[in-house]
This record gives C-alpha cells, sequence and structure tokens, in this order.
C-alpha cells in the first residue's frame, strides 16, 4: 500500500473515530468518514494488544493491508479497520470477505453504487 493511501498520525485515526461512521460484522469493525482532500481512499489499521503478541498483530495487519489494496473500494474517504475478538484465529480469506462484507455495506465498493 502506497504512503499517501495510509493513515499515519494520530490527528487522522482522532477524525475517523470522532466523526465517522461505524460498521460491524464478525472479527471486523470499520470506521469510514468523508474526505474531500483525498482521491482515492486512505487505510488505517487497529490491531489491539489483546489479540496478541506482535507477530500475531502483525500478521493480521499485513492480511488486511493486502485485503484493502485488493478490494478495489473507491470514494474520497478515510477508512480505519478494526481487527476485533476473532480476527487472530480468522483465516485471510474470512477477513478478506468481511473487509469486502463491511465496504460493500458502506458503499465503497465500485460495483455496488450503479
Amino acid at each position: 500500500m502506497q504512503r499517501h493511501q495510509r493513515l499515519r498520525h494520530r490527528r487522522d485515526f482522532a477524525a475517523v473515530y470522532g466523526s465517522g461512521r461505524s460498521y460491524a460484522r464478525g472479527p471486523l469493525a470499520l470506521r469510514i468518514r468523508s474526505n474531500p482532500e483525498t482521491n482515492t481512499p486512505r487505510y488505517g489499521f487497529a490491531v489491539g494488544k489483546r489479540l496478541g503478541g506482535a507477530v500475531v498483530r502483525n500478521r493480521i495487519k499485513r492480511r488486511l493491508r493486502e485485503s484493502a489494496r485488493a478490494s478495489g473500494a473507491d470514494g474520497r474517504v478515510d477508512i480505519v479497520v478494526i481487527a476485533r475478538n476473532g480476527s487472530q484465529i480468522a483465516s485471510f480469506i474470512e477477513l478478506r470477505d468481511g473487509l469486502l462484507t463491511l465496504l460493500a455495506r458502506a458503499g465503497l465498493l465500485a460495483g455496488e453504487n450503479e
């Protein structure tokens, strides 16, 4: 995922948490906030320490980053993907399908708006 497609600063995460819409299902939750300053979706990933050690948390983030990159989501939004309990035992396919389902519910997949 390229640098301009990531949320990197605490203030960006805080803005999404403060005024974003939320969607949740299974081991994932999304917070989405409109951002007219960007042309592509920007992603941030939140994986808490209670899900496991650094190796487990980084594995979850790698899987979510790849799922987000390949999703084809469209829009001028900031998205925070939150891993919930169960993410640590979910397979890549389960995480990918969960993320795609949530993005579709939010209306961010290109084919869903037509």
